[in-house]
């Protein structure tokens, strides 16, 4: 075996390693296992991986890049196993990874026909290998803090499968072209001033391709905020709906309060006449003006009573039959718009899975409790049709294709607040079981 080979094939596979960092970056949050064990995970598969293919490369004698290119679709798969993100997201972010470290091979390549103008991309010197190795961990180094500190919002948030496939599309463009870009022969590069412009165009599409992803964050942000800002209108529209039926029970009350010594004569002359069944039946007319439109009260929160009291009202006239016992710390730890987004989309997947099934057969049950005295447990239970979509990653939406915007941003909130969110099902019954620590 040529050892002078092996050893200038073994960093192009050692690349492998910043990449597969630069891929768990913005995934922090969606990881399966914890880091230092995905780390671990990556070391054993990569570094034995590197070194039986770089003897490999020795042996044979062929170019490199006909094992570590097919090794880019290989490791996908894996990749995907230890996420739990949607298909899309993963391959958006696994593909742009492997377009942005296609850069430092192409200048590895221009350093390598600095240093050997007679030669060609299938005797990559050992020299420009260890340029390239150097270069991929710069740029991993350099795209860690905005995708470790800003990227991962989107990863987390964003739930929109057609913007993820046009992100592949973008990076996949860039991608093939620094494949089919690779200098096969150096003397081409010093021909004129083709040597300049390779680095020059290089630096131009490195640059570019930074600017659409920069691009993509800030129009996602917009597009994030713009959601949040629709979610708490739509939150104020149910508080605003509350107050105003406060306001009619208020009128209400202060009419029969009004009435009230009217009443109060007639039930009078009433039982001095021995009209025990007019006395019942005024009274029981009396306690029916006195209840209508009483506002229902759920919790202390004004918030998320007018959220509970708008859930409530959207089931009843479905014709849910609910049994809700709701008890919520005050004050509450967590913020009026998380757990706004939790109980929201908790109930609206619960409302959404009873009107799959016909009226008759429709139920909804919710129990909110604190337990050990700091923690709050919410159970969810309600009635459907029995039909689900289900992949390795959890449940998948039957509105659309990719996961469950409820079920994700109910797990989304639940882990921000240190707990849990565990979803299930039966034929008849979908569960829902949250714990958060307030």
């Amino acid at each position: 075996m040529d050892i002078d080979r092996w050893f200038s094939a073994l960093p192009n596979f050692l690349v492998l390693l910043p990449s597969a960092a630069s891929c768990y970056y913005t995934m922090k949050n969606q990881m399966k296992y914890t880091l230092l064990k995905t780390a671990a995970l990556c070391a054993a598969v990569l570094l034995p991986y590197a070194f039986i293919c770089s003897a490999l490369i020795a042996l044979l004698g062929i170019d490199v890049n006909i094992i570590l290119l097919p090794s880019l679709i290989l490791f996908f798969f894996p990749y995907r196993y230890t996420v739990t993100a949607g298909l899309s997201k993963c391959l958006a972010v696994y593909v742009g990874v492997c377009a942005v470290q296609t850069f430092p091979a192409q200048f590895a390549y221009a350093f390598d026909a600095f240093l050997h103008p007679a030669s060609g991309a299938a005797n990559f010197s050992n020299e420009a290998a260890f340029f390239q190795l150097m270069l991929s961990c710069l740029v991993a180094a350099a795209f860690a803090w905005p995708a470790c500190g800003l990227f991962f919002r989107i990863v987390d948030c964003l739930d929109t499968p057609k913007i993820w496939h046009s992100t592949i599309l973008l990076s996949s463009v860039f991608l093939i072209f620094n494949i089919v870009a690779v200098p096969k022969s150096y003397r081409t590069l010093h021909t004129g001033r083709m040597f300049f412009l390779f680095l020059f165009l290089e630096g131009c599409m490195l640059a570019i391709l930074t600017a659409i992803y920069v691009l993509f964050y800030l129009g996602t942000t917009v597009i994030l905020e713009h959601a949040k800002l629709k979610e708490h209108a739509h939150l104020l529209e149910m508080q605003s709906r509350q107050y105003r039926a406060l306001q009619e029970h208020m009128r209400q009350t202060a009419r029969l309060r009004h009435d009230f010594r009217h009443s109060v004569h007639l039930l009078s002359s009433l039982a001095k006449e021995g009209d025990i069944g007019s006395v019942q039946a005024h009274l029981a007319e009396f306690e029916s003006s006195f209840a209508k439109n009483t506002p229902a009260y759920y919790c202390a929160n004004a918030a998320l009573n007018a959220l509970f009291g708008y859930y409530h009202e959207m089931a009843a006239s479905s014709g849910i039959n609910m049994d809700w016992h709701i008890e919520l710390p005050q004050p509450l730890s967590a913020t009026e718009l998380d757990m706004s987004s939790l109980l929201g989309n908790l109930m609206e997947n619960a409302i959404d899975g009873c009107l799959t099934i016909p009226e008759g057969g429709r139920y909804f049950s919710l129990t909110t409790e604190t337990r050990h005295g700091n923690k709050l447990y919410i159970v969810s239970t309600n009635s459907f049709d029995g039909k689900v979509r289900k992949g390795k990653d959890g449940y998948h939406s039957t509105k659309h294709s990719g996961n469950g915007i409820g079920l994700t941003a109910i797990a989304a909130v639940a882990e921000k607040y240190g707990g849990s969110a565990q979803a299930s099902n039966s034929n008849t019954e979908f569960y829902v079981d949250v714990m958060l620590k307030i």
